[in-house]
């Protein structure tokens, strides 16, 4: 039987108070560091088990509660939810994640990545491009919200974005557009992939009928890759 990853509930300090999270460790005790950014959902079980098997793969990964607790598995509550988080308190919290990761005894790594899905993707570009050289690995997953930056000359990391042709929130178009405005104001490192699927393929929760176990072990194969190459 494989040893269950470490994980716990974490409180972090942020600009002006604190913050929450959900840490999961490596069976090794130690890692480079990324931070795992919540869909419009919440902290979902989904997000926790995105977390863990980060640690599994040997991270430390922290998910930040961005809700505060409050989670949900209906759309219009979950659009309402995401309305009313200003992408201002979403990057206090998750430059306090960033920080926090640093300063962990069990980080090995001088720089984070980030890893985000939906409205964790917009904020996945949004802390790159705020924190500068403290994020080295951006992955935003069919980023969408109130968090997409409208330039991208802050950003330094390496990003490798994952988007869906059918996407209904995001159409493609815009994610290739995206994707070369990305490289051209920031001059980093820029690789997308686009699958032939929906909006969210990657979360098995399926909560909109979109869930492609193909597409998404394809994309997660690739972001376990691209991490474990750029967070050193």
């Amino acid at each position: 039987m494989a040893e269950k990853t470490p994980h716990q509930n974490v409180t972090f300090d942020i600009e002006g108070g604190t913050a929450h999270g959900y840490l999961a460790l490596p069976a090794s005790g130690s890692g480079p560091a990324v931070v795992v950014i919540q869909e419009w959902w919440g902290l979902t079980d989904h997000i926790k088990d995105v977390a863990d098997r980060l640690a599994s793969a040997g991270f430390v990964a922290l998910a930040p509660d961005l809700y505060g607790g409050w989670i949900t598995h209906d759309g219009e509550e979950a659009g309402e939810m995401m309305s009313k988080l200003p992408a201002e308190e979403g990057a206090r919290q998750l430059a306090g994640a960033t920080d926090f990761l640093l300063g962990h005894e069990s980080v090995t790594s001088k720089t984070v990545g980030a890893i985000g899905f939906c409205m964790g993707g917009g904020f996945v570009l949004a802390l790159a491009a705020q924190q500068g050289e403290k994020v080295s690995a951006a992955v935003p997953f069919y980023g969408v919200g109130q968090a997409v930056p409208e330039a991208y000359t802050g950003l330094t990391a390496a990003v490798q974005g994952h988007y869906a042709e059918q996407d209904a929130m995001y159409p493609v178009e815009k994610a290739r557009e995206q994707e070369q405005q990305i490289r051209d104001e920031s001059g980093a490192q820029v690789e997308f992939h686009y699958y032939d699927a929906g909006h969210a393929f990657h979360n098995d929760e399926n909560l909109i009928g979109t869930y492609d176990a193909e597409k998404a072990a394809l994309a997660w194969g690739r972001a376990v890759d691209f991490l474990t190459a750029k967070v050193a």
